[in-house]
């Protein structure tokens, strides 16, 4: 005897089941996904992240301000990964044209 489901599943969360199959097992790739809920939705909206540990940011302000959080920021990326750890952040200053 086949159950079937009463009420659909969500889209949200087959779409993160998905994205968690097909995403690369590198640092980088675990770092983005990590990114927004470890730096929260202001940092996160104004730092776009780039390279392994490049945060390429839209000032040289917000650049200086997460050079001075970075040691905060790694440990919270750190406690959001699995697997080896971010050691360091560089961070810099693209302007808004790019």
């Amino acid at each position: 005897m086949t159950k079937y489901r009463r009420s659909p599943r969500s889209m949200e969360s087959a779409l993160h089941a998905l994205a968690d199959e097909l995403a690369p097992e590198t640092l980088l790739a675990e770092v983005q996904r990590a990114w927004a809920q470890a730096v929260g939705p202001s940092i996160a909206a104004q730092a776009e992240r780039g390279g392994v540990v490049t945060i390429a940011c839209s000032a040289s302000v917000w650049a200086q301000e997460l050079d001075l959080m970075a040691p905060q920021i790694i440990e919270r990326l750190n406690a959001a990964l699995e697997g080896p750890g971010v050691q360091r952040l560089r961070c810099v200053a693209v302007g808004h044209g790019r």
